[in-house]
């Protein structure tokens, strides 16, 4: 019987993940759009996407779901993640877990630390190897992932989450330097207090 997985998120033509689960003999049906799900599937993957997934879908849902979130959690749960690791100096890393109610809150399945090289010194370029290795990690246990035979445990602490509207809203943008960022965002942050 033909194994069928539902990708939510990322296209073909910015994950090299949809290809790689169809070369293990998978269909994969890719949406980024916001849907619920009639039909059976084995497995469930969510890579970038945007929506959240209600309640009594999950509960409804026969597949497990799963999630690709590139911060190591419980760290960064949310928005922005990426930004968040190194503004608060936090954990840097990529997870792959279980989705529940909450906001990233699921038990883990699999994660890995990431530490940046010196030339790796912009937010947009520290997003690009978090994406990286994110793909890198599924991959490296497609196998266990595709054949739900992993073992994932909980996370053991409350962590960090953001919302999309924490972003300081005088942020210069991802291509900004991390360092001199931070260090500008932190002087706005201490002159507003000291007024």
């Amino acid at each position: 019987m033909n194994k069928r997985i539902l990708f939510l998120g990322k296209s073909r033509k910015n994950s090299t993940l949809i290809s790689s689960i169809e070369k293990k003999g998978f269909t994969v049906i890719q949406s980024s759009e916001k849907i619920s799900w009639e039909k059976e599937f084995d497995l469930i993957i969510c890579f970038g996407y945007r929506h959240i997934i209600k309640e009594e879908q999950i509960y409804k849902s026969s597949a497990p779901i799963i999630n690709l979130h590139i911060s190591y959690l419980p760290w960064n749960k949310g928005a922005h993640p990426n930004f968040w690791s190194h503004y608060e100096s936090t954990p840097s890393g990529v997870t792959i877990h279980e989705i529940d109610p909450g906001i990233d809150t699921g038990n883990i399945i699999y994660q890995k630390y990431v530490n940046f090289k010196d030339n790796e010194d912009t937010f947009a370029l520290t997003y690009k190897r978090l994406l990286i290795e994110i793909e890198d990690l599924f991959c490296k246990n497609i196998d266990s992932i595709l054949y739900k035979r992993w073992n994932s445990k909980p996370q053991r602490r409350a962590g960090t989450t953001h919302k999309i509207q924490d972003l300081p809203p005088s942020f210069k943008g991802w291509d900004s330097n991390i360092q001199n960022e931070i260090a500008r965002l932190d002087k706005i942050l201490s002159d507003k207090i000291a007024n």
